[in-house]
C-alpha cells in the first residue's frame, strides 16, 4: 500500500466520510477557500491509479468509493510510525504519551481502561 500525500489524504478523508460520492460531492466537502475543481479531480484520478478509490460509471459521471477502509490505512500508517519513530516498539510509543504533559488525567484513564480491556480479551482468548 502506497503512502498518501496530504492532498490525497484530505480527499480520502472525505471519501471515507461520504462512502460513495461524485466528484462534486467531494469538492463540496472542502472548506472555503476550496481548491480548484480540476485540482481535486487530478487528486481523485491519482487515488484511482494508486487503487485507493474505485468508481462506478453512470453515463458520463463517476461515483467514487474507497477501496481501502480508513481502519486498514490507519493501522498500516501507525505501524510505520511506530517502526520509524519508536524502533518498532509499541511500548515506546505508549511511553511517549505518558510523558506528554498536554495529556489530561481523563485521557490517560481512558487509555488505561482500553489497555486493561484488551489484556482481558487476550487472556480469555489464550485460556
Amino acid at each position: 500500500m502506497n503512502e498518501l500525500t496530504k492532498a490525497e489524504e484530505q480527499v480520502m478523508k472525505y471519501a471515507w466520510k461520504l462512502e460513495k460520492a461524485f466528484l462534486k460531492d467531494i469538492v463540496a466537502e472542502f472548506p472555503e477557500p476550496k481548491p480548484a475543481y480540476t485540482t481535486i479531480s487530478t487528486v481523485v484520478r491519482v487515488l484511482v491509479k494508486k487503487e485507493f478509490l474505485k468508481f462506478e460509471t453512470f453515463g458520463k459521471v463517476r461515483q467514487y468509493y474507497p477501496r481501502i477502509s480508513k481502519d486498514t490505512y490507519f493501522k498500516k500508517h501507525m505501524k510505520e510510525v511506530i517502526g520509524n519513530f519508536f524502533s518498532g516498539s509499541p511500548s515506546k510509543f505508549a511511553s511517549f504519551f505518558t510523558n506528554d504533559e498536554d495529556l489530561k488525567l481523563t485521557d490517560l484513564e481512558k487509555m488505561k481502561i482500553m489497555l486493561e480491556d484488551k489484556i482481558e480479551q487476550l487472556k480469555t482468548k489464550n485460556e
